[in-house]
């Protein structure tokens, strides 16, 4: 312990496929109800962070974080407001730097282990005051995120957060990055690859970005090569990945901190899966459902999907101890 040796989550046969479970919500799946405030936190380098809030008058407030090149308005992000907002928290959905559909300010971006803008989001909402009890969702990079950010922060971590949630996370970057480069998951790369080199066309009208034989970049490595890693001052892809990924903290951590991956995962390497991190950690627990792909995890729930129903009842838990 606390390794969870049996996972509830059985999906319908059809999404037994790691593919179609990950392909699936996001063709299929949608969220409504929700209703967001938007504000702008601007952050002490200069640049702003759009911050989309759904309220319920809750002194409790689930900051939630999403994927590579996702946003607030994502089909998962929108399930896991439903499901606290329902459940009495406030949620704030945070969108990383450039993804809110207005491109950031500065050249730097945001990457898989950078976390010094949630801090900056911790510490506005401790200072106004409001909240008595903060928690964290992470899906996929914005779940490594948190599990760097809680880890990191170890013994200093502010005192109102008081759990967080990692879905799907690369906790081990290099791991991820190699296991997308297989041929099997071509599709999900050149997505990304393409999206990724879209936001640096527009950063180039500002900035001094090479962009000459962009069309031959097939990896993260090479990307990250060549972008993520001098932009964000790294030396080269190897010493980004080795930097930012998360399992690395994973022993440092001192709240209650659950993660949800799937074995079938078809983002995930071997090296995602921190069993041995686990096994007699105080506070970080482990599920590895068989199934459920890459931020999936759907079923015949009224609309609600297992990791989210997950995440809510770990939380709760939390503060409604049995």
């Amino acid at each position: 312990m606390p390794v969870v040796s049996e996972s509830a989550y059985l999906p319908p046969r059809f999404l037994r496929n790691r593919h179609i479970a990950t392909i699936y919500p996001s063709l299929f799946r949608r969220v409504k109800g929700v209703q967001y405030e938007r504000q702008r936190l601007f952050t002490p380098d200069g640049d702003f962070l759009d911050l989309d809030y759904s309220r319920t008058g809750s002194d409790r407030i689930v900051i939630i974080l999403h994927g590579l090149e996702g946003n607030s308005s994502r089909p998962y992000v929108l399930g896991m407001v439903s499901i606290f907002n329902e459940g009495g928290f406030d949620t704030v959905s945070m969108n990383f730097r450039g993804c809110s559909g207005e491109p950031n300010i500065l050249l730097r971006s945001y990457h898989s282990g950078e976390t010094g803008d949630l801090h900056t989001l911790v510490q506005h909402l401790s200072a106004e005051g409001h909240y008595k009890s903060i928690c964290i969702v992470g899906f996929s990079l914005g779940g490594n995120v948190t599990l760097k950010y809680v880890g990191e922060q170890g013994e200093a971590l502010n005192p109102l957060i008081k759990a967080a949630v990692g879905v799907s996370v690369p906790c081990d970057l290099k791991s991820g990055a190699i296991e997308l480069e297989k041929r099997v998951n071509y599709m999900y790369m050149q997505m990304f690859i393409r999206e990724l080199g879209e936001k640096l066309q527009v950063k180039q009208t500002k900035y001094p970005i090479n962009l000459d034989n962009f069309n031959t970049i097939r990896t993260f490595r090479q990307f990250d090569d060549r972008y993520t890693a001098p932009i964000h001052g790294f030396e080269n892809a190897e010493t980004y990945w080795a930097a930012c990924s998360s399992r690395q903290f994973i022993p440092n951590i001192r709240i209650p901190v659950l993660l949800l991956n799937a074995q079938d995962d078809p983002f995930l390497g071997k090296g995602c899966y921190p069993y041995e991190e686990a096994k007699g950690h105080p506070w970080f627990y482990f599920e590895a459902p068989q199934h459920g792909g890459h931020v999936g995890f759907a079923g015949w729930n009224a609309g609600r999907y297992w990791s989210e129903l997950r995440a809510f009842r770990f939380i709760n838990e939390v503060f409604n101890p049995a």
